[in-house]
């Protein structure tokens, strides 16, 4: 099967394929300038962007700001004409700082999940940049589409991500270790069916995106003829040359079997997949371990309950493999590294 374009309002890529916001350092210029340039959609996680940065120690919030800009722009020089936009999760503190800042330097999309992008809409208006929440159900779909259209908008696409996706899943706890979850199938289905009463009372066009353990041409395939206009994959693209991610990460990912893969709950009270390593088994054998300072990254956290801090966790992944390492069901199958060109040759078929 020929992959078709798939159209965000006027944004055309040449392939439905959509590289998934991995945070913390994982998805940034490189991975995602190199999507973009190949003909998919490229997707910068927003999530502590800045950690890299000199003065993030001293200022994290102004760090992420100037980060921004600055991955933003050496990802336009990887793909100058790329479809190339960001993630970023709602329970973030400074959600609103960031999104706007976004769109000052120009991003041509936001993806929001985590919670309910509610606020969306306002911190956009008066741009060109198009808005895509994540959900995991018609429920929550209907939720935003009712909160956006108070405020004069619907969504230029909506993501749909599964139980099979990598970390923090839009699923009960409960339910993920229980495996009585919903297959990806009936999410897209319910999203779709209730997007399809949408587009026809407000005489607009909202494509869906589905996303949560896809990883081969078939699945692809599978999706678009459930009614997903693109697919958006996260796990696959962190097993490629461009990505962020430092080489001990990625090796995780190739060292992994079934078994190192697991559903946690993450430090917001999220469930979350990760892969087993002597953080996690250490975190769970002392219970808790008590942050050594707070960089205010989320809402609901209390750093003197919280199990460990997430923020800290995820440098320490990104910088050495050594902490907080989320990923998809799929993980333990990628047994060797690509590149980004043959992984959407592979792909489309």
């Amino acid at each position: 099967m020929k992959l078709p374009e798939l159209h965000i309002g006027d944004l055309t890529a040449r392939l439905p394929i959509v590289q998934g916001g991995m945070g913390v350092g994982i998805s940034l210029s490189g991975l995602a300038g190199a999507v973009a340039a190949a003909g998919g959609v490229g997707t910068i996680s927003g999530v502590q962007i800045g950690f890299r940065e000199p003065d993030f120690e001293k200022d994290p919030v102004v760090a992420n700001l100037r980060a921004i800009g600055k991955e933003l722009q050496k990802a336009r020089e990887r793909s100058p004409h790329g479809i190339i936009g960001f993630n970023f999760m709602s329970v973030m503190k400074n959600y609103a700082l960031y999104v706007r800042e976004a769109v000052r330097c120009g991003a041509d999309f936001i993806v929001s999940g985590a919670g309910l992008p509610f606020s969306l809409p306002e911190l956009t208006k008066g741009s060109t940049v198009k808005i895509l929440p994540i959900v995991s159900s018609a429920r929550a779909c209907r939720l935003i589409v009712g909160k956006w259209l108070r405020q004069g908008r619907l969504p230029d696409a909506v993501v749909v991500e599964g139980p099979l996706a990598g970390g923090h899943l839009g699923f009960k706890y409960q339910d993920m270790v229980q495996n009585t979850y919903p297959a990806l199938e009936d999410c897209v289905a319910e999203v779709r069916a209730y997007l399809d009463t949408v587009e026809s009372e407000h005489h607009v066009s909202i494509p869906v995106i589905a996303g949560g353990g896809l990883a081969a041409h078939e699945d692809v395939c599978r999706m678009l003829s459930l009614g997903a206009a693109g697919v958006q994959l996260g796990t696959r693209f962190v097993a490629t040359e461009e990505c962020d991610a430092c080489p001990a990460f990625k090796q995780a990912y190739l060292n992994a079997c079934e078994e190192d893969i697991r559903i946690i709950k993450s430090p917001v009270g999220l469930a979350a997949r990760a892969i087993s390593n002597p953080f996690l088994q250490m975190a769970e054998e002392q219970g808790r371990i008590p942050p050594a300072r707070c960089y205010g990254c989320m809402e609901a956290c209390s750093p003197a309950e919280t199990k460990y801090c997430i923020s800290g966790a995820l440098f320490d992944a990104a910088n050495d493999g050594s902490g907080l390492i989320f990923c998809g069901a799929g993980a333990a199958k990628l047994h060797e590294l690509t590149t980004v060109p043959r992984l959407l040759a592979e792909l489309s078929g």
